[in-house]
């Protein structure tokens, strides 16, 4: 059974008269990549600072690891925020094993960690480097490791891959899936939907405070999806009446169904019509094309909401 890290149930914040959050319940697992979407201002920012006990709830419940956050619990928790906090002036090394410190790493213990992590993500030459000399992208490694080398059960990353080259992404990637795999709870906040897409097998998503979809990824790809198949076949389609549109997609052809019928229905008839089948697959939009439509369509219900309020 899966061992919860992370629990909202039913929370709710408001700041004056913004409800940023609003009744959002979810949880994260052990061992998973958790993908938390939404554009700006939509409160995934809030989420998590209540997830870390930096604001409170107005109502509902927030669990760690089974549990109301303690002091303790904090120190099982690794945080990269989207702004950077790192102490500009300062060297790497020395920065490095301070945030060690501060999680209760004994300091040659934490002095070991730094240096191994250096060499993980291959900056050991910046070791006594100041944080201001080095590149945007080779500040974002900084703050991964600051965020990791006290090996927090937790991690909560706020758009890790701001400023990182292809390389470096890749090199982040395969990081985050060693992170889930060794059992770590890694929970990922980003725009970039193509990695969310490769990384992530359940998502969040929230918009205006509130749920729009929540579960497993691939489930909710198809249900947002059009009602097309791929298909490799010699059957004419032009003689199928279930077909609004077809066209090809590389090598396979898309086929559009109309409203009321179903993929079965469509493969039923090619296996009536003793067409010859090579692939037949249910056709999935990727997850960008669904965020973006979502959001147009949540601010359009927003839009008519207010003028019903007006």
């Amino acid at each position: 059974m899966n061992t919860e890290a992370i629990s909202l149930t039913s929370v709710r914040k408001a700041f004056d008269t913004l409800v940023a959050v609003d009744d959002v319940s979810l949880k994260v697992y052990q061992g998973e990549v958790f993908g938390l979407l939404g554009p700006n201002g939509a409160g995934k920012t809030t989420l998590i600072r209540m997830m870390l006990d930096i604001i409170r709830p107005d109502s509902g419940r927030v669990e760690i690891l089974g549990h109301r956050l303690t002091a303790r619990d904090k120190e099982r928790i690794g945080y990269l925020p989207e702004e950077r906090g790192l102490y500009l002036r300062q060297k790497v090394g020395s920065v490095l094993e301070y945030f060690a410190r501060l999680k209760g790493v004994e300091k040659n213990s934490a002095r070991h960690r730094v240096l191994a992590w250096l060499e993980r993500l291959e900056m050991i030459d910046v070791k006594d480097k100041r944080v201001r000399e080095l590149s945007k992208g080779n500040q974002q490694k900084i703050q991964l490791i600051a965020t990791l080398v006290a090996d927090p059960d937790i991690v909560i990353l706020d758009e890790p891959f701001s400023g990182l080259d292809p390389i470096n992404t890749r090199a982040v990637s395969t990081l985050v899936r060693e992170l889930a795999a060794s059992g770590k709870a890694v929970l990922l906040s980003t725009h970039q939907m193509g990695l969310v897409e490769t990384l992530c097998q359940r998502v969040f998503m929230i918009n205006h405070g509130r749920r729009v979809f929540y579960g497993d990824l691939e489930t909710i790809k198809r249900q947002y999806s059009d009602n097309a198949v791929l298909v490799k076949s010699n059957a004419d389609y032009r003689q199928c009446d279930l077909i609004a549109r077809y066209n090809a997609n590389n090598g396979a052809v898309k086929v559009y169904l109309r409203d009321e019928a179903q993929p079965r229905d469509f493969l039923n008839w090619m296996l009536k019509e003793g067409a010859d089948i090579d692939q037949f697959e249910r056709a999935t939009s990727p997850l960008e094309d669904i965020y973006i439509k979502v959001v147009e369509e949540s601010r359009l219900e927003r839009e008519r909401e207010m003028k019903v309020e007006a």
